[in-house]
């Protein structure tokens, strides 16, 4: 029995087909989620290398 003929003898509605929504194409931390991680890994990084040389010439 296929999915059709179930969810008319169930009394559901046909299935409706996904589609892909346009605004995560151009979400880059939706396609990339650890983007986020290495962006503020390397600002942090950055960070301590600024406070070293500020310190240091001193």
């Amino acid at each position: 029995m296929g999915e059709a003929k179930r969810r008319r003898q169930a009394g559901l509605a046909p299935r409706t087909p996904k589609k892909e929504s346009e605004s995560n194409s151009f979400n880059f931390l939706a396609r990339y989620p650890r983007l986020g991680l290495y962006l503020g890994a390397s600002f942090v990084i950055y960070l301590i290398y600024d406070v070293i040389h500020y310190y240091t010439r001193g």
